[in-house]
């Protein structure tokens, strides 16, 4: 329980930190989330069940850091591409209720879990869908986000036809990534121009957890 205690108040004092709002409601869902995860981690492999690292910090916390990048406006649509156990879609869907996400993942049994735990949270503006994210047709996102461990020429390859002209594609991810973003880059020119541009912003700073991640934000131009 001490551990717990010290986890949930580190939760608070990261947010604070790096300049996140967050409201008690939210926090509270924050942890409850946390738990939920963990607790169905023991029935579908939607984490990692080997780390020694905090899920309420290595996992919810790390799905907030987008909003470091990228101002989430009221009324957009985002797409979370291989959620997995609602990585980052949930976390951000608490955080910003008027933002509308969608979480997809070809796997049934995450979806199953992943949409379990927005009921359970009470969230009105997520939704989880067992699909491929190829199969995908007539909608169009602001912004799409992963933390998938796909290569970042794989991700927009997936993006670019669901992404609207002005839209972002943020993934979190870790290591030497240069050769990714080149193999990207490269890819986009023969493609539809996405991605057109690459940048990139560090996170070690925010904990030691998070060295040598990065969060990737891949635009048109």
């Amino acid at each position: 329980m001490k551990q717990q205690n010290n986890d949930v108040d580190q939760l608070q004092s990261f947010c604070t930190n790096e300049g996140i709002q967050i409201t008690d409601e939210q926090h509270q869902l924050l942890v409850r989330y946390a738990q939920m995860l963990e607790s169905w981690n023991t029935k579908v492999n939607l984490i990692s069940r080997k780390e020694d690292a905090p899920v309420l910090i290595r996992h919810v916390f790390h799905s907030l850091l987008p909003s470091l990048v990228h101002n989430f406006r009221d009324g957009e649509t985002v797409l979370d591409l291989g959620t997995g156990g609602g990585l980052p879609g949930i976390p951000l869907a608490i955080m910003y209720p008027q933002v509308q996400f969608l979480l997809v993942d070809s796997t049934g049994k995450k979806i199953t879990a992943c949409s379990a735990m927005i009921e359970e949270l009470g969230l009105t503006n997520a939704r989880a869908m067992h699909t491929r994210v190829e199969e995908l047709k007539g909608l169009a996102f602001n912004t799409i986000l992963s933390r998938q461990v796909a290569p970042l020429k794989e991700l927009s390859r997936y993006a670019a036809p669901l992404l609207k002209k002005n839209g972002e594609l943020i993934c979190l991810k870790g290591g030497d990534l240069q050769k990714e973003i080149d193999e990207a880059l490269r890819e986009g020119k023969k493609r539809k121009g996405f991605p057109g541009s690459v940048t990139l912003k560090p996170i070690g700073e925010v904990s030691p957890l998070f060295n040598e991640k990065q969060i990737v934000i891949a635009r048109w131009r």
